[in-house]
């Protein structure tokens, strides 16, 4: 008589798991492409889950199969317990391939390859941000899952639970940091404050934000460096977002030129010279006289664009043609300083005249000299004996 708990049972076992399991994958995997012949979601759907879900079916399909055919009874348990932590863990895997599906579609449907795509930048950011919680939820829980399935887990979870006020303060203070940068993370993807693509300045330097997570976010330089600050930085350091509402922007090029520029033709040549490029969007083209002084005077020009890129390149186009025409078609407007040489006149070598006689207030006239006799005539002594 055939006996299940043996080892050919085990063998028998497995192999009915195995082909049941199979079933099940085949008509599932049937049923997907009957229904990406009119869908397109099933394909994307079939690629992030494929793997998990069959690694899911297959555990799932072993573990009554080996439960019921293994012989010995500490053997059950130790397979049994091995199993149950597979299923957990494949689970979180196939639940985070889910969620990661579901997310990538709804993000699908805001593209951020358009002109005008704030919103779709808003989207994919809190999407982001939102899949990461959803992952690192989906990891905790089936981390926690696996340990309660340890009995000596559970035996002490009572105590656990008592303790479990200190060691969250411990552990508050400990990870203060890494959860103040977790909420400032949150608190950016839903407060419209950043989102993946804007333009900003950040630490002096002009970049792209080109990834968010929930500690860390990522600034792509113009000149392809990366610049990864806390997201604590964003929340606590006043920085630039030019795309925060529209990618628009207005630019500005500065000349200092001489006094004598013909101001007219240079408005002239800034229209001949914008109207030549695509990279001006129309809005602003301004060019004025916005200083003079210290022998030159400075001409400001303000040009608009699309984005930052686009303005940065229409800025030096412009420039280039201005200067151009400076050199070649007004060359009197280039930067002069003036100098005025004053010679000092010699004088004529002649013999001093005589210094003429002029009334003072004791000489030169009657009056004066009775003036001084009055003040230089003898003056008596009166002998004090004789008044006796």
């Amino acid at each position: 008589m055939f006996e299940w708990r043996s080892w050919p049972g085990v063998l028998v076992a497995i192999g009915i798991a195995l082909v049941a399991a199979v079933v099940v994958i085949v008509i599932t995997a049937i049923l997907m492409r009957t229904f990406a012949r009119h869908k397109e979601w099933p394909k994307p759907l079939m690629q992030k889950a494929r793997l998990p879900f069959r690694l899911l079916i297959v555990t799932i399909a072993l573990w009554p199969a080996l439960a019921l055919s293994l012989p010995g009874e500490v053997l059950r348990a130790v397979v049994a317990q091995v199993l149950s932590i597979l299923v957990i863990i494949i689970s979180a895997w196939l639940l985070s391939a889910l969620l990661s599906f579901a997310i990538g579609q709804a993000m699908t449907r805001y593209r951020i390859d358009v002109a005008d795509n704030r919103v779709a930048r808003r989207v994919h950011t809190q999407l982001t941000i939102v899949r990461r919680l959803g992952v690192a939820l989906i990891v905790v829980i089936a981390l926690a899952a696996v340990l309660l399935t340890f009995p000596g887990v559970r035996t002490v979870g009572a105590s656990i639970l008592a303790s479990a006020g200190v060691i969250s303060i411990i552990a508050g203070l400990a990870a203060q940091s890494t959860l103040g940068n977790v909420f400032a993370g949150v608190q950016l993807a839903f407060s419209d404050a950043l989102r993946v693509d804007d333009v900003v300045i950040a630490e002096g330097q002009w970049g792209r934000i080109e990834e968010m997570t929930l500690t860390y976010v990522v600034v792509k330089i113009w000149d392809d460096r990366r610049l990864v600050l806390p997201s604590t930085y964003f929340t606590t350091t006043p920085f630039e977002n030019w795309t925060r509402s529209t990618s628009d922007l207005i630019g500005s090029v500065e000349l200092d030129l001489d006094w004598q520029v013909p101001v007219q033709r240079l408005r002239d040549q800034l229209d001949i010279v914008l109207t030549g490029t695509d990279l001006w969007d129309g809005r602003t083209a301004v060019l004025q006289v916005t200083d003079a002084i210290g022998g030159l005077i400075r001409i400001r020009v303000l040009v608009s664009a699309s984005d930052a890129g686009r303005l940065f390149d229409l800025r030096c186009i412009v420039r280039e043609e201005l200067v151009e025409f400076v050199r070649v078609e007004a060359d009197e407007s280039l930067p002069r300083q003036r100098f005025e040489v004053v010679r000092e006149a010699r004088t004529a070598d002649v013999s001093p005249a005589p210094i003429a006689e002029r009334p003072g207030l004791f000489s030169g006239s009657p009056e004066a000299e009775e003036r001084a006799h009055e003040f230089t005539q003898s003056i008596p002594i009166v002998n004090a004996d004789a008044t006796r």
